[in-house]
């Protein structure tokens, strides 16, 4: 019997759990179906890229890990045009394209230029069809196209990452702490810095205001005379 005001035990362990476990037995089957769709899909894109289409390079969101870059969804359009490339004839020789990212600043966009540029040096282009009127389309795009049969059949398959993403690392410098150093506060100059950006309104409305005013006051003194 249970002492005290106590609740009244009602546990109800009656669950069965043989029907709400999961397992994971299909694990090495999914495992060697992806492989294998992997292997399919290689196959059937030949010669082109393993990889898919060349992407850009671009911050990660977030100040938090805006120190790091990896690959994109598309070049701009700004980035394919100074890169002397046609938007519509971008996604025909393997280059992604996203109409709606912008370029906010000149470091990522030298750097998708310079990446475009790599790019149509090594590329290779097979047209699909023979032909002066293919010969001419292609020479006018500026990119180099190989139309022997025999150097279809016997060209190489990238496997892996087309023109890999490397993390830039900066060399760490190590400097002696000086008196200087020490005497001046980086905390109160950040707080000094952030506060004249965030007053920098008042004090200019402040300035205007006593600007009238003195010339208000002038303006009685002649007057009086």
């Amino acid at each position: 019997m249970v002492k005290n005001n106590n609740i009244i035990p009602n546990a109800h362990f009656k669950k069965d759990w043989q029907t709400r476990v999961k397992c994971w037995f299909n694990q090495p089957a999914r495992k060697k179906r992806r492989r294998l769709a992997r292997q399919a899909k290689a196959a059937r894109v030949a010669p082109r890229p393993v990889a898919g289409p060349l992407r850009p390079v671009v911050r990660c969101p977030t100040i938090k890990y805006n120190m790091r870059v990896r690959q994109g969804r598309g070049f701009t359009l700004e980035e394919l045009k100074t890169a002397g490339i046609n938007a519509k004839e971008a996604l025909n020789i393997g280059i992604a394209v996203d109409h709606r990212r912008r370029n906010k600043n000149m470091e990522t966009l030298s750097a998708n230029v310079a990446r475009l540029k790599a790019y149509k040096e090594r590329l290779v282009l097979f047209p699909r069809r023979s032909g002066e009127k293919n010969k001419r389309t292609t020479a006018s795009s500026g990119l180099m196209a190989t139309s022997a049969q025999t150097d279809l059949q016997t060209a190489s398959q990238l496997k892996g990452e087309i023109l890999p993403i490397t993390q830039a690392s900066k060399d760490v410098e190590w400097v002696d702490v000086s008196d200087e150093m020490k005497a001046n506060s980086a905390y109160l100059q950040m707080r000094t810095a952030r506060n004249n950006a965030r007053t920098i309104g008042a004090k200019a409305k402040a300035l205007i205001i006593a600007a009238e005013e003195a010339k208000a006051k002038k303006g009685k003194k002649k007057k009086k005379k």
